[in-house]
């Protein structure tokens, strides 16, 4: 059976519209992969925070994850929800993933820890609540002097 010369034509459109979506989904899925990685796993910071361990708790509807939250020391002033003015104490609210480091946590509320965090961009549901995770428990010590 022989092709007429409209099909041929036809068959060849086709193929190079196909040659294009095709090209098209490859660079548009490395795009999706790129923004992925650096919004959820490229560490965008990392540092050390010093407070009073206020909480550590395991919560969460669908995942479980590990939380906490140091008081440090010092105040800051800022506006309210109101549109007041007042003074703070300034907090630093984390995630923690290992739970070795949560256990340790958990069992030592109130006592002042030096907490080395990583930074992410965005947060991950079975991650934490949080874009500061918790990696390193660098020391403890017991609240003695602190106000």
């Amino acid at each position: 059976m022989e092709k007429n010369v409209s099909t041929v034509k036809n068959e060849n459109r086709f193929s190079g519209v196909k040659k294009i979506f095709g090209w098209l989904s490859v660079v548009l899925g490395l795009a999706l992969a790129v923004f992925i990685y650096f919004q959820f796993y490229f560490v965008f910071g990392e540092g050390v925070k010093s407070g009073q361990l206020n909480f550590a708790v395991k919560k969460g509807n669908l995942f479980k994850t590990y939380e906490g939250k140091l008081i440090q020391e010092g105040f800051r002033t800022g506006t309210g929800a109101a549109g007041t003015t007042g003074i703070s104490s300034n907090e630093f609210v984390f995630s923690v993933e290992d739970d070795s480091i949560f256990n340790i946590l958990e069992l030592n509320s109130g006592k002042v820890f030096d907490l080395h965090y990583k930074e992410y961009h965005g947060r991950l549901p079975w991650r934490g609540n949080t874009v500061f995770i918790v990696d390193q428990i660098i020391s403890m010590r017991d609240a003695q002097g602190l106000h």
